[in-house]
């Protein structure tokens, strides 16, 4: 009696795909679905990731907490000259810690001591002040400081100074130095679209970026919930409040954008050329608007010049960089990142002279005292001309005729 053949196994491959490509449908159903519910209740998606991080720093409080080896405010300059003032460093989202090493050998050269800001920069952005506003009493009061912070770093100084050290109309929050001024570095003042994108920026949150610092899933945690990328969609409660909020008119602000794209000269040279040869000016204005209008949208690739801008406040500063490379070497063979200079003629400039007031015909270039020293609408002063030669470049970036 011949035997009855058995059914052959399933084979592994088989069965594991079974299971993972059904997981799969489900993880992208599952983060659509997500996607589209936020994008639609941005402030009940806010308050839902600032109760998960509140419920793991209560169950959890010292793998939640700060880690002091890397939070916190670090000396990175000290000062070897007598100067009047220092700095502050604020990096924004998601850095992953070099982005000042080309600015710190050029502020130590110059004598301005300087502090870095480490901070859990995935919370929410008033979170992230509150955080500057309980290390500030612990820096020498004697030197007034300046903050320079690059993207979200710059809404984490504006919301400190206009919340907590120098809020307008009430009595300062906390002790220790005043602030000299303010300097943004492709800050989004009013918002970016890549905030939209949050819930992939947030997976690549979960990779180490740092040498020496290890992944684990507090680390991730510790960061953040992800509320911060909600502050920074354009229009967002926080950036509401943020910009409707007085400034302190002893506060000068100076800002600082990218510009992605540069026209070659060749050929600026061969439509001036054109320009020159029809004589139509309307054409030469409809190509400069065309051209304006690309540059403005792109910026330097994550914060559009019209971002820039805050309300009642100076016309920003344009250099020839993308977002991270206007303060940061892409390569060690690349020249010095070009909002160095800008920074630094900055500093010269308030170690001298203190606020002055916006003029609003002079684009940032000018400026103009008052006994007052209000701002263009009453309400932000201004930082002050660049010395001469410093920043023509940067203002020539603002369309293929160096205007605004």
């Amino acid at each position: 009696m011949s035997a009855i053949p058995l059914r052959p196994g399933v084979p592994r491959r088989t069965r594991l795909r079974r299971v993972v490509v059904p997981a799969l449908l489900i993880l992208a159903v599952g983060t659509a679905l997500w996607i589209g519910w936020a994008e639609d209740h941005p402030r009940e998606e806010r308050r839902l990731r600032q109760l998960v991080q509140d419920r793991l720093l209560t169950w959890f409080p010292e793998q939640m907490a700060p880690d002091p080896t890397w939070h916190g405010l670090h000396p990175r300059v000290t000062p070897s000259a007598p100067r009047r003032i220092g700095v502050v460093l604020i990096h924004g989202l998601d850095e992953p810690g070099t982005l000042w090493e080309d600015l710190v050998p050029r502020l130590e050269a110059a004598g301005f001591p300087a502090w870095e800001l480490r901070y859990p920069n995935d919370q929410g952005i008033d979170r992230s002040a509150d955080y500057l506003a309980t290390l500030w009493p612990g820096l020498p009061a004697e030197r007034p400081l300046v903050l320079i912070g690059h993207s979200m770093g710059g809404l984490v100084a504006r919301d400190f100074v206009s919340r907590w050290r120098h809020p307008v109309g009430a009595a300062a929050g906390v002790e220790g130095p005043p602030v000299a001024g303010v300097i943004l570095a492709g800050t989004p003042n009013r918002g970016s679209e890549w905030a939209r994108l949050r819930v992939w920026l947030e997976l690549r949150d979960q990779f180490p970026t740092v040498p020496g610092r290890r992944y684990s899933l507090f680390a991730a945690l510790r960061d953040g919930t992800g509320a911060a990328k909600v502050d920074l969609r354009p229009g967002s409660d926080f950036l509401q409040g943020l910009n409707a909020r007085p400034w302190p008119d002893s506060v000068p602000i100076r800002l600082i954008g990218g510009r992605l794209v540069a026209p070659p000269e060749t050929w600026v040279a061969g439509l001036d050329a054109i320009f020159a040869e029809t004589g139509s000016q309307e054409l030469k204005q409809q190509v400069e608007a065309w051209w304006s209008g690309v540059g403005d949208g792109l910026g330097d690739g994550a914060v559009s010049l019209e971002s820039l801008r805050i309300p009642g406040g100076p016309e920003p500063l344009l250099v020839d960089a993308a977002h991270r490379t206007m303060l940061a070497r892409l390569l060690a063979s690349d020249p010095e990142p070009p909002a160095i200079s800008v920074i630094l003629a900055t500093l010269e400039i308030w170690e001298g002279e203190g606020p002055r007031v916006y003029d609003a015909n002079d684009h940032g270039a000018r400026a103009t005292p008052e006994d007052d020293h209000r701002g263009r609408h009453g309400r932000f002063p201004h930082p002050g001309p660049l010395p001469e030669g410093e920043g023509e470049k940067e203002r020539a970036g603002r369309d293929f005729h160096g205007k605004p």
